[in-house]
């Protein structure tokens, strides 16, 4: 078979199989799709499907195949991160400013404390900490993938649960844009290259003055030219950042957060993210999953990877418990926003791509970091649903307060 038919052949497996298992096992409840998405991506990766049967893997991943399947893969995830950035919203975060410090501030810190001290366990066994890393690099980089909340996935939960909408919903959104900001914020940090920092001075400089312009274009554009004009801006900054060294999923954001929602229609734009899910991402998933390895043994992997699953879901709990403690919040409000905040998933999984493709982390951690995200992201309906099934029931008063 020539290169175009192994590559169809591999389309058709990375749709049918998840959606099949996603179907027939009915798992929508404790694994939405995108997850069984995930969760395929690895069966299907060197690790799993490469050991149980490596002639077939060979054959449909073949080197030519990846590097389409990578292709597609990049330019996802960019409209992915892309979104998400769009749809940060800090004007309310600023009109709420001390409620959403203080939760975004305990609900990223505690669990960012926990997850470096499981980090800097792990600095004294080989096979975690990538050859390009610093310890600290190291450090904060995972501590950073324990303390993640998946904006875009929490939003696909919350709609699923009905929450979204509500009062509530939009409280705990702007909780997690304050951590997406500070999430990125750090990667930026982390991947500051001293030997390229005056590429990166000038990338950021130049983003500044073009964001300014860019913005003053799209206000005078019609809606029809704003989504066109905005996919052209997404590929700039996305090869500024990764000509500057930072990489080009940290452009993918920047080239998001300057732009305004209210530029696009709702309905439009939440389509946008679900047909990016359903067309495009599939394919990210499973060029992550090619990505995992096992090198130190599965056992050590799946017992890093609960370490990390501990270190992170204790961590956002207890912070938004003493969140809730401060600002005297009601029983049980402080246990559905802590298990949603908990949420991994894709954020999680774009962010240590990233720590992998700079070699502050190795594939055994990023191997790691991929179960937890998995495994923190099934946890979140089976955890939530009962909650807000009681709290509807009783009536809360606290559900309708903004």
């Amino acid at each position: 078979m020539n290169t175009t038919e192994i590559f169809l052949i591999a389309m058709a497996v990375i749709f049918a199989v998840p959606w099949l298992i996603w179907r027939v096992a009915r798992t929508d409840y404790w694994a939405p799709l995108v997850v069984v998405q995930i969760v395929t991506g690895i069966l299907l990766g060197p690790g799993v499907l490469g050991q149980a049967w490596p002639e077939a893997y060979r054959f449909v991943f073949n080197p030519a195949v990846i590097q389409s399947l990578n292709g597609i893969a990049w330019w996802a995830v960019m409209l992915f991160v892309m979104i998400a950035g769009i749809e940060l919203d800090l004007r309310q975060a600023w009109a709420h400013r001390r409620e959403s410090g203080i939760t975004a501030g305990l609900a990223l810190g505690t669990p960012l404390l926990l997850g470096c001290l499981a980090a800097a366990l792990l600095l004294g066994h080989a096979g975690w900490m990538g050859s390009d890393a610093r310890p600290w690099q190291f450090v904060m980089g995972v501590g950073m993938a324990c303390a993640v909340t998946a904006l875009p996935i929490l939003i696909l939960l919350m709609e699923k649960l009905d929450v979204l909408r509500q009062p509530l919903g939009q409280r705990i959104l702007r909780y997690a844009s304050l951590d997406d900001i500070a999430i990125w914020g750090v990667l930026a940090l982390i991947l500051m290259d001293w030997q390229r920092v005056g590429k990166q001075v000038t990338f950021i400089a130049a983003f500044v003055v073009l964001s300014w312009a860019f913005r003053h274009l799209m206000r005078r554009l019609a809606e029809r030219d704003r989504w066109a004009v905005s996919l052209i801006w997404l590929a700039v900054c996305a090869f500024g950042a990764d000509w500057s060294g930072l990489h080009y999923m940290v452009g993918a954001f920047l080239a998001g957060v300057v732009m305004d929602a209210e530029w696009f229609d709702q309905e439009k734009l939440d389509l946008l993210r679900h047909h990016v899910l359903l067309v495009l991402m599939p394919v990210f998933f499973l060029s992550t999953g090619l990505r995992t390895e096992w090198a130190v043994g599965g056992v050590a992997v799946f017992a890093v990877a609960a370490l990390l699953l501990v270190a992170s879901v204790s961590g956002k709990l207890l912070g938004v418990h003493l969140a809730g403690r401060v600002l005297k919040w009601p029983a049980g409000e402080a246990s559905i926003i802590g298990w949603l905040l908990q949420t991994k998933a894709l954020i999680m999984i774009i962010f240590a791509n990233i720590l992998l493709d700079k070699h502050v982390i190795t594939s055994n951690t990023f191997t790691a970091l991929l179960l937890m995200a998995v495994a923190s992201t099934m946890l979140t309906v089976p955890m939530v649903e009962p909650a807000l099934r009681r709290v509807r029931c009783e009536g809360a008063a606290w559900w309708n307060k903004t």
